[in-house]
């Protein structure tokens, strides 16, 4: 079994965690607050008071959180994993961030004998509890070979996609999928409902036909009943869609249905949905057909 840290505890990173100890794993956690952690160390997770004190208990130090900015804080700040990194240690971020600044990470992590994977995941709090999610991974092959047993206890589907930036690459072009997915559910449900067709008998049909995916399975029903706490809200998902454009531009790659999306995304903020789950662009869509929700 590893000794291993973990630096952010959102809905995600906590269930991580938890599926970690229950595979018998040392982990030590942090997180900005403290509160959330609770019942991780309920269950046995050792508490650190900052980023640095995790990795320097730490072998490998698993990070997760929301953005760039917040990637910034817990590697580069005052008391940050790169502070105290080490030969032998081993990082593994599972942020979803630009590939270029996580190369920036890796970069520096190397210069003091350390070695980073970028380790995006596919999946959402369900998959993970099932144990059906997804791992991506960008980096040195001979270190994802090191850390691929670890991975495993986190989903059973790990792929090695190329060095440092790629497995984000691959993660970014899944999540553009994603909204673009779930806009043309909505269209469909919104289709079926003013024809005529229960909400209900749209949804049930939907979530059971060909263009069923697993993410329109479980995140369809939310067009009925939104959950009480987002999976992945809407500021979550436009932070993606624009990492998505901003690679469409410098690849010279036209993504319209993505742009269109994000617009959504956007109404969706203004009508001020945005920490609920990004299903929620339903509502949006349901508003301008002059439907109830």
């Amino acid at each position: 079994m590893a000794n291993l840290g973990f630096v952010g505890l959102g809905v995600m990173g906590s269930e991580m965690v938890s599926r970690l100890l229950s595979k018998g794993h040392t982990v030590t956690g942090y997180n900005r607050t403290r509160a959330k952690a609770q019942r991780l160390i309920d269950r046995g997770m050792k508490w650190a008071d900052s980023p640095r004190a995790v990795c320097a208990t730490a072998d490998v130090t698993f990070s997760m959180v929301t953005n760039e900015k917040a990637l910034a804080a817990i590697m580069e700040g005052s008391d940050g994993i790169l502070s105290v990194v080490a030969p032998g240690k081993f990082l593994i971020d599972m942020s979803t961030v630009s590939p270029h600044y996580s190369r920036s990470v890796a970069a520096k992590a190397r210069e003091k004998g350390a070695d980073m994977i970028d380790a995006p995941v596919s999946g959402s709090v369900i998959t993970l509890q099932e144990g059906k999610l997804s791992v991506m991974v960008g980096g040195r092959r001979e270190t994802f070979d090191r850390l691929k047993p670890i991975l495993d206890d986190v989903g059973p589907k790990v792929t090695y996609v190329g060095d440092n930036g790629l497995a984000l690459s691959m993660k970014i072009a899944t999540n553009l999928s994603l909204a673009v997915q779930m806009m043309a559910f909505c269209e469909g449900v919104l289709l079926a409902e003013k024809s005529g067709i229960a909400r209900e008998v749209a949804v049930d049909v939907l979530t059971n036909s060909a263009i069923a995916s697993p993410m329109i399975k479980y995140r369809g029903p939310f067009v009925l009943t939104m959950p009480a706490e987002a999976w992945f809200d809407v500021n979550m998902m436009q932070k993606d869609m624009m990492l998505a454009l901003d690679m469409g531009r410098a690849l010279d790659i036209p993504l319209p249905t993505t742009a269109v999306c994000n617009e959504f995304l956007t109404a969706a903020r203004g009508m001020g949905f945005a920490k609920q789950d990004f299903a929620v662009v339903f509502e949006v869509l349901a508003r301008m057909s002059g439907v109830a929700k």
